[in-house]
């Protein structure tokens, strides 16, 4: 076999050289093309990351004012808390004072309820009083007082003793007869 010698490349026909022209026209708007859509895809992405940095920006600094307005109403909220404590606590103090008064007016009103019971013996004893000042002295008292002998004389008369008048409830029963009048 013998080796013949290269043949010598023929040069492009001008068909060729057109449609490779073509091609290369082809492939050179194709680039064109695509260096503007990836102009226009960076500029769009450049766009995109500068609102959302402005975004961030903007959520950052809302929620720092969200911090901020929420610790300034928990320390108003806190002092609020605070005086209402004092204010509960002033209260609580006026509530004791208020009950030891009703205590106290609640005995008043027991010790007056036990003087009304006793009121009909009581003008029993002033009635006795009134008759005993319209008598004249008794004959042969040798300057005593007309008064205590008509004590003694009542007290003898009708049999008092110092417990008829307690104002001890356990002392006055209800329906008991003193003088002749009922409690």
């Amino acid at each position: 076999m013998s080796s013949s010698p290269a043949a010598p490349c023929a040069p492009p026909t001008p068909v060729q050289i057109r449609e490779a022209n073509a091609h290369l026209a082809a492939l050179h708007g194709r680039v064109a093309e695509l260096e503007r859509r990836l102009a226009a895809a960076e500029q769009t992405v450049r766009g995109q990351a500068e609102s959302l940095i402005r975004k961030d920006q903007e959520t950052r600094g809302a929620l720092q004012r969200l911090r901020e307005d929420k610790d300034r109403e928990i320390a108003v909220l806190e002092g609020k808390l605070l005086s209402s404590e004092e204010a509960a606590q002033e209260l609580r103090g006026l509530l004791q004072e208020k009950e030891a008064v009703i205590a106290q007016l609640n005995h008043r009103s027991h010790l007056l309820t036990k003087i009304c019971r006793s009121r009909p013996v009581l003008d029993n004893v002033l009635a006795y009083m009134a008759e005993g000042e319209r008598l004249s002295p008794v004959p042969g008292s040798q300057g005593s007082s007309p008064d205590c002998g008509l004590f003694l004389e009542a007290n003898c008369a009708l049999g008092l003793d110092s417990k008829d008048f307690s104002l001890c409830d356990d002392d006055v029963e209800s329906g008991k007869s003193l003088f002749g009048t009922t409690v």
